[in-house]
């Protein structure tokens, strides 16, 4: 298993599950005779992403894990720690 949980989060499912549908009504959309309704689709699309990302934003995505290195400044004093440990 990988040791990051990518995508689940509450905020990446309802993210997803919105643009589903939105994928479905385009889908349906394109059978239909209505411009309009295709263009409702597409905003329920993008209204997936713009939701997903808000409840990212305000704490219901993934959190950062601390093993992983954030900058190559912290990359490099890892290496020297590692390197005055060593000697």
């Amino acid at each position: 298993m990988a040791a990051a949980a990518h995508g689940h989060t509450p905020a990446a499912w309802t993210g997803v599950i919105i643009s589903f549908v939105g994928f479905g009504a385009a889908g349906v959309a394109m059978i239909l005779p209505s411009v309009l309704f295709v263009w409702v689709s597409l905003a329920i699309i993008l209204l997936g992403g713009v939701v997903g990302k808000a409840m990212s934003m305000a704490g219901m995505g993934q959190q950062p894990s601390p093993h992983v290195y954030k900058s190559a400044e912290e990359q490099l004093a890892a290496r020297e720690a590692r390197a005055v440990v060593a000697a």
